[in-house]
């Protein structure tokens, strides 16, 4: 690292000596010597220096007339006696590009950059002793603040002032001021639609003749809260939107910072790590609540049904688990530890708006994220989460299913599942020791919630795939999901890139093959539709299974950046 090095010029010559180590031949560092030594670069370099250190300083013109001078200067030389030295300066002071950096000069120095404004207007009622005149230079932003006619009054006054914008950072405009003039022209007769249009065809300073509030603003807290939006959002499209222009467009997923929320219905908000610092207006959590759960889709308030068909696994390997998932036609119950308590209701009671998060890093000494893989039967979801496993084995782990069937000859306890009495079984779905379970062919099944501590505790990222609605249950400070939904490419690209694949049919069944049909494909892309709408929200990063190969290398990635990058996780954990 080069410690001593003070600006970009000393950087350059230092450059070649620095990288000659690194340089194979002679010819590269002759290359080298000669390019970062050329006398024309370190005289660019010079100036670049210069003008960005006055830029620093703001300097003000010496003077406003060099031209002028130089030719004065030419003048009075041509009268004296012409040694070495005055020759070359005539010849200099002579020159077509000096003369022309010269006017250059005198032009940027005479010419006054700020601002225009009017002369104050003299036609001041005296008994409006109270009234403000005000200037804001417009240029391309928007004002930043909204205005309406009160109710009973009529008085057109401001409703909001945008955090960020012009008209807050002025400090001049407030909420509740009445508006009396713009530009000259009343505004007591026309409506805030009329005003908005005038406003929105001034260009330059822009004069507001005001009444200011006579009630006193709280001050309000700087915005730190932070958001992920659980939904997409559009103000164009809302029509209960005070102001369309001031609002602020964003997706689901999108980090947002609430700068204010003095307004209970409209909150005011940006884009986290956006530069511009104007506010925009988005709806509030409880009026949005309010407008979904009102009209909320029948799909979303319909429990996510699994498979009425087949139910696909990956046969059992040792070392690695399949999928928890059981067919509703060989099954009797398969539920999330949550719903053993029947509260089948609980996910639809949930309206998805807006998520406080803040930012989190793992350290070293910490346990890895839980791992969660989301996917509709047959999407894939199994293959991707073993090619990930065998890819560095003493840095991925499975959990170990517990089952209540007899051991096969071939199976080991503990390593294919561990296998408990159904007592024992029952009794742990009492006490919630599992995060998912069911009955297949009188046998239970279940992933507990110790076999995924089981793995965490052995420093290994443990990766799991359940169902969307357990997702939910496990997003506490403790397992610190990362929740990943693989998501099947259109059934055009499935006909095409799924015509040759098998599927296993049954768990149990000696693993009979079977290939693809259009009903499983269609089944597919409805089930990922379902999936998606309802739980969406939970998913932390959406990877479409076009290509198999592709897909792995996003998901590998993925979880690569997230044991060395910050990520932004609820802040519900923190006190969970």
């Amino acid at each position: 690292m080069l410690t001593t090095v003070k600006g970009l010029y000393e950087l350059l010559a230092a450059l070649p000596a620095q990288l000659q180590p690194h340089v194979d031949s002679q010819e590269d560092l002759t290359f080298l010597w000669d390019m970062f030594g050329e006398k024309s670069l370190h005289s660019l370099v010079k100036i670049h220096e210069k003008l960005h250190s006055y830029e620093k300083q703001s300097p003000v013109p010496i003077l406003h007339g060099a031209a002028a001078l130089a030719d004065d200067l030419a003048e009075e030389l041509q009268n004296k006696p012409l040694n070495s030295e005055i020759r070359e300066l005539l010849k200099l002071l002579s020159k077509p590009n000096v003369k022309a950096l010269l006017s250059v000069h005198d032009t940027v120095a005479q010419k006054n950059y700020d601002p225009v404004l009017p002369a104050m207007p003299d036609d001041i009622d005296d008994e409006e002793d109270s009234v403000k005149i005000i200037r804001l230079v417009k240029n391309r932003e928007p004002l930043g603040a909204t205005i309406k006619k009160d109710e009973q009054t009529g008085a057109i006054v401001v409703a909001r002032v945008m955090r960020g914008g012009a008209a807050h950072r002025s400090g001049l405009i407030h909420v509740g001021d009445e508006l009396r003039e713009v530009n000259g022209i009343p505004v007591d007769d026309k409506r805030p639609e009329e005003i908005i249009q005038i406003l929105a065809q001034s260009q330059g300073a822009i004069t507001f003749k005001i009444i200011p509030s006579v009630k006193e603003e709280t001050p309000s807290k700087e915005g730190k809260m932070f958001i992920r939006a659980l939904f997409d959002y559009d103000p164009k499209e809302d029509k209960a939107i005070p102001c369309k222009e001031a609002g602020l467009s964003f997706r689901r997923g999108d980090i947002l910072q609430v700068m204010s929320q003095d307004d209970a219905t409209w909150w005011q908000a940006k884009h986290e790590g956006d530069a511009n610092p104007r506010a925009g207006l988005i709806p509030s959590k409880h009026f949005q609540e309010r407008r979904l759960a009102l009209r909320r889709p029948e799909i979303l308030v319909q429990p996510l049904k699994v498979s009425n068909r087949k139910s696909y696994a990956v046969c059992a390997t040792a070392g690695f688990r399949r999928s928890f998932r059981l067919s509703r036609k060989d099954k009797k119950t398969n539920k999330s530890m949550y719903e053993c308590k029947k509260s089948d209701q609980y996910d639809t009671a949930d309206v998805p708006t807006y998520e406080e998060v803040t930012p989190y890093r793992r350290q070293t000494n910490e346990k890895y994220r839980l791992g969660v893989l989301v996917g509709p039967v047959g999407v894939g979801l199994n293959e991707l989460k073993r090619k990930l496993l065998i890819s560095d084995t003493q840095h991925y782990g499975v959990t170990v299913p517990h089952t209540t069937r007899a051991r096969r000859s071939q199976e080991s306890d503990g390593v294919e599942y561990i296998f408990i009495s159904k007592h024992l079984f029952e009794t742990d779905v009492q006490n919630n020791k599992f995060i998912e379970y069911g009955e297949y062919k009188n046998n239970y099944y279940g992933t507990s919630i110790d076999s995924i501590r089981s793995v965490l505790a052995k420093n290994k990222v443990c990766l799991l795939d359940v169902q969307p609605h357990t997702v939910k249950h496990l997003r506490t400070l403790e397992f610190k999901p990362y929740v990943i939904f693989i998501k099947p490419p259109s059934i055009e690209r499935l006909r095409e890139t799924r015509k040759n694949a098998k599927i296993i049919s049954s768990r149990d069944d000696q693993g009979a093959v079977k290939p693809f049909t259009e009903e499983d494909f269609q089944e597919m892309i409805k089930s990922a539709q379902i999936m998606e709408s309802q739980y969406g929200h939970l998913f932390d990063k959406i990877i479409i299974n076009d290509d198999l190969t592709e897909a792995f290398n996003e998901l590998k990635t993925t979880f690569d950046k997230l044991e060395t990058e910050t990520h932004w996780i609820p802040v519900s954990w923190l006190h969970s």
